[in-house]
C-alpha cells in the first residue's frame, strides 16, 4: 500500500517515519515552508525508541500529479482540517482508507461527510515537539496508534492494516473498540488541557492546591455527564480509571494546549471543550465549571 501523511510535524511525522524505516512507501503532504526545509536537512527523529533519518517522499496540494493513494493519515490539528479535507480530495481513490489522529470526535462527521465509509475510526497516544531545525523529539515510553472499523469487525482491510502496520518500531494496534478507545481519550484530554489551561500550571500544583482533587473530580464528572447524555461509551469504571491517572501523573505534566498557549499559539478549545459545551447544551445541561474553563479558552483567543 501506498502511504500518505498529511503533515510531517509531531504526529505524522513520527509514525510516517517508522513506516519508512520498517520499508514503506510513504509520502508526506506539507506546506510549501516545509517542504523546503525537509528538503534541505530531511526529516529526523529523535526517540528513545531508536533514532532515524531520511529524506522523505514529499508533496504540497499544488502536486496533483501524484497518487492517489491507499490509506492517507490525518494528523493534521483541528483548524486545520477543512483546509486538509480540501487539499487531500485528489489524492484518494474509491478504495482510499481515510485514518484520522486526532483529538476529540467532531472530526469524524467532517470527514464521514468528504469520504463516506472510506473514514475507519483511529488514535494516537504520544508525546512530541518539534525542535528548533525541524526533528521530532519523543522521549516517552507511549507511541501508540490505534485504529479500527466502527462496529468493531475485523474486515478485509483491517487484516490489510495490520500486515502494513506490524513489524514497526511503535505500536500499531488494531482495535475491536475503536469507538470506545477515542470516547475515552476525548474524556481525559478535555479534562487534562481544561483545567491546565484554566490555571496556567502543570497538574501538579493543581492537584497540590486546596481542593485541587474536588476541581478535576468535578470536571470529570460534568465532562462524563455530557457524555453519557451523549450516549458515549462512559462508564463509572472509566471515570475512576481516568480520576486515579491524574492522581498519578507526573508532577510537571502539562497539556499541549497549555503549551501552545504558553507560545501564544491557536488552540484546540473549540473542538475539545466547545463541541463538548454545544452537546451539554443540546442535552440542557448544566456545566459550570466547563463553561469557565471554555470561557478561559475564548478570553485568550480575543487576547491573541
Amino acid at each position: 500500500m501506498n502511504i500518505l501523511s498529511v503533515g510531517a510535524g509531531g504526529i505524522g511525522g513520527y509514525f510516517g517515519a517508522r513506516l519508512v524505516e520498517k520499508g514503506e512507501d510513504v509520502t508526506f503532504l506539507v506546506r510549501q515552508q516545509r517542504r523546503k526545509q525537509l528538503a534541505e536537512s530531511g526529516l529526523t527523529v529523535k526517540s528513545i525508541h531508536g533514532d532515524y533519518s531520511f529524506s522523505p517522499k514529499l508533496v504540497t496540494a499544488a502536486d496533483q500529479d501524484q497518487g492517489p493513494f491507499d490509506l492517507v493519515l490525518f494528523t493534521t490539528k483541528s483548524y486545520q482540517l477543512q483546509q486538509a479535507i480540501e487539499d487531500v480530495r485528489p489524492f484518494v481513490h474509491e478504495k482510499t482508507i481515510i485514518l484520522p489522529l486526532l483529538n476529540g470526535v467532531a472530526h469524524f462527521d467532517q470527514l464521514k461527510q468528504a469520504f463516506g465509509d472510506r473514514v475507519i475510526g483511529g488514535l494516537c497516544f504520544i508525546e512530541t515537539s518539534l525542535a528548533d531545525d525541524g526533528s521530532i523529539l519523543q522521549e516517552s515510553q507511549i507511541h501508540r496508534l490505534a485504529y479500527g472499523e466502527w462496529d468493531g469487525q475485523e474486515t478485509e482491510r483491517m487484516k490489510q492494516l495490520q500486515q502494513l502496520f506490524s513489524g514497526t518500531k511503535a505500536d500499531f494496534v488494531y482495535s475491536g473498540q475503536v469507538d470506545t478507545e477515542i470516547w475515552h481519550k476525548y474524556l481525559f484530554i478535555t479534562v487534562a488541557s481544561g483545567v491546565t489551561t484554566l490555571f496556567r500550571s502543570a497538574i501538579g500544583p493543581i492537584r497540590d492546591s486546596e481542593q485541587g482533587y474536588d476541581y478535576i473530580r468535578t470536571v470529570l464528572a460534568e465532562c462524563a455527564l455530557i457524555m453519557t447524555h451523549e450516549q458515549a461509551p462512559i462508564s463509572e469504571e472509566i471515570v475512576a480509571t481516568h480520576m486515579k491517572t491524574f492522581e498519578s501523573i507526573s508532577h510537571s505534566m502539562k497539556s499541549s494546549m497549555l503549551r501552545d498557549m504558553e507560545r501564544g499559539a491557536e488552540t484546540e478549545g473549540d473542538h475539545l471543550q466547545g463541541h463538548l459545551l454545544q452537546l451539554a447544551d443540546k442535552h440542557k445541561l448544566h456545566v459550570p465549571l466547563l463553561t469557565t474553563i471554555y470561557q478561559n479558552v475564548l478570553i485568550y483567543n480575543l487576547n491573541r
